[in-house]
């Protein structure tokens, strides 16, 4: 496979809805060779709903590339390299695009295959209200939420830097593909790493909510965080391949 060695732009905004999940169900759900990342004896799962802009090659001026609003549904996780050194990351079992290059081309010229998804996004710097669904049937979302200035008392996190430290870390996703052989491998750097709270009034996922995977009382809505106009690189990363 042909891949782009570094793609470039601009993070318009990164919203990421956090999830807390029963440790047990979510270590039968993942694959080899990923685990949970805990956090209080809890998996942690989420939908990373992200606009992207001026996206294109490194070193090509930013007028030349494209934009796009995407959904990726993500878990933290745990998992041990052939030096035996543990990395973190996130294991991402399906990702969504608005975008018909980004479908196209993921898979093929750069790591991430994706499904076509229509987006209704309103986003007016402060109120998010956003809605998402795939054109396979099998995944929908909906968001309203506005910037706030704390978490939920219920989070399973103390406060507003445990949460940037705790998904800090989760910078290498890797991602299902459609052949089974392998798993995608992506980086995401960033110039800086900057998150706000977001107060939910309203969260629905079709993926989440399927309880053939979450069982009732295994899966809760913990947290979500914003980031907003970051500039960024998406590095690969070497496959993992499929026993």
């Amino acid at each position: 496979m042909i891949r782009l060695p570094v793609i470039s732009g601009i993070i318009r905004r990164r919203i990421l809805v956090n999830f807390r999940v029963d440790a047990e169900v979510m270590a039968d759900f993942l694959p080899e060779p990923f685990r949970p990342k805990l956090h209080r004896g809890y998996a942690i799962a989420g939908i990373c709903l992200i606009r992207l802009e001026q996206i294109r090659p490194k070193g090509l001026p930013g007028i030349l590339g494209t934009f796009s609003e995407n959904a990726a549904h993500r878990i933290a996780v745990l998992w041990d390299e052939p030096s035996g050194k543990t990395t973190e990351g996130v294991f991402i079992p399906r990702r969504d695009t608005g975008s018909q290059l980004n479908y196209f081309l993921g898979g093929r010229l750069f790591p991430g295959e994706h499904h076509l998804a229509d987006f209704d996004v309103m986003d007016d710097g402060s109120k998010i209200d956003m809605s998402i669904r795939a054109r396979d049937g099998q995944m929908s979302i909906h968001l309203i939420a506005h910037e706030c200035d704390s978490l939920p008392q219920s989070s399973c996190f103390d406060s507003l830097a445990d949460s940037s430290n705790y998904f800090e870390g989760g910078s290498i996703g890797y991602s299902v593909t459609r052949n089974g052989c392998r798993f995608d491998g992506l980086r995401l750097h960033t110039d800086h790493w900057l998150v706000r709270p977001l107060e939910v009034t309203q969260v629905e996922s079709s993926f989440f909510s399927d309880q053939k995977f979450f069982p009732s009382g295994s899966i809760t809505f913990d947290h979500a965080l914003i980031m907003r106009d970051l500039i960024h690189e998406w590095h690969e990363e070497p496959d993992i391949l499929t026993k």
